[in-house]
């Protein structure tokens, strides 16, 4: 429209510049998908039984993990005040409603992963290519 100004908010921070960014952050950090992906494959777990599954995940950081998840809304910690006492972990209804995106990942990679590799391999392989 001639003759009208359009008031510009300038904005900063990359979860502006790419609204996938604070997604990225909370399901795709070091520990939050195989965590995530155990609970929705197996059900509820205890702690040691995540802890096995997993495998190579260290105490003090499934702990982390798990806080991390819980405050986000993804996982349902359950204490029962038994003796002795026993936690359980599951996955929550939000974190649920991940599983179609897991879905749509699982298959871009098995329909990609080799690709991927391919490239690796060519970039590799370029002499013309500064290596580290």
């Amino acid at each position: 429209m001639a003759g009208t100004k359009q008031a510009t908010t300038t904005v900063s921070g990359p979860e502006f510049a790419c609204p996938v960014s604070p997604v990225v952050d909370i399901v795709f950090s070091r520990w939050t998908t195989p965590v995530l992906w155990a609970l929705h494959t197996y059900g509820r777990q205890r702690f040691v039984e995540l802890e096995r599954r997993i495998g190579t995940i260290t105490p003090k950081v499934l702990t982390q993990r798990l806080r991390q998840l819980e405050r986000n809304g993804l996982v349902v910690r359950t204490y029962h005040p038994e003796v002795p006492p026993r936690v359980e972990y599951e996955i929550s209804e939000l974190g649920l409603s991940l599983a179609p995106l897991f879905a749509h990942l699982t298959e871009w990679g098995t329909a990609n992963l080799g690709r991927v590799e391919e490239a690796r391999r060519a970039y590799d392989a370029d002499p013309a290519r500064p290596r580290p």
